[in-house]
């Protein structure tokens, strides 16, 4: 049976955070992720493969990801939207087998599922404005603002809940 390509982009998401906030050996890791997600060594195998490549951009990528966002500082970005981010800038500028929109409707879902409606309008934002950027295409700084603007706010609102507490 094949892998559903998003449950694919889910363990791989999952590698990426794991390494951005340093945890894990890469055994520990595949026998992890095989256990709790129930498949294949072999998928995750390939999953990290996937990781490391993206990895591997990372220096073109994050800063591509930080002029994209404008005025939302780069390292603001929280490390679930981080590697959403990144993971979805590598299919739109190293993978010509995804297509555009399916690159940043995917990154919209991991950001639905992993973050929030906000941070999901956040990587829609600066996805379209990476892509914009590589067609030549105007930027709208107004969608960004908005995206921005409403993050910001709920980061404010978990906050106060959490002060409140």
């Amino acid at each position: 049976m094949a892998m559903p390509p998003q449950k694919f982009r889910e363990i791989v998401f999952q590698l990426l955070y794991a390494q951005d906030i340093g945890r894990g050996k890469e055994e520990e890791l595949i026998q992890l992720i095989s256990s709790e997600l129930a498949v294949s060594k072999i998928v995750v195998r390939e999953a990290l493969k996937r990781a490391v490549d993206i990895l591997s951009k990372l220096p073109e990528i994050d800063p591509l990801i930080a002029k994209a966002s404008f005025t939302y500082e780069f390292e603001r970005i929280r490390t679930v939207e981080r590697n959403i981010l990144r993971m979805g800038a590598f299919e739109l500028l190293y993978d010509d087998e995804i297509p555009a929109k399916i690159a940043i409707t995917e990154a919209i879902r991991l950001a639905r599922k992993f973050a929030t409606p906000e941070s999901a309008n956040f990587v829609n934002a600066i996805l379209d404005n990476i892509y914009k950027e590589k067609l030549g295409v105007a930027i709208d700084k107004g969608q960004l603002s908005d995206a921005i603007d409403n993050l910001t706010k709920s980061e404010e609102t978990t906050k106060n809940m959490l002060e409140n507490e």
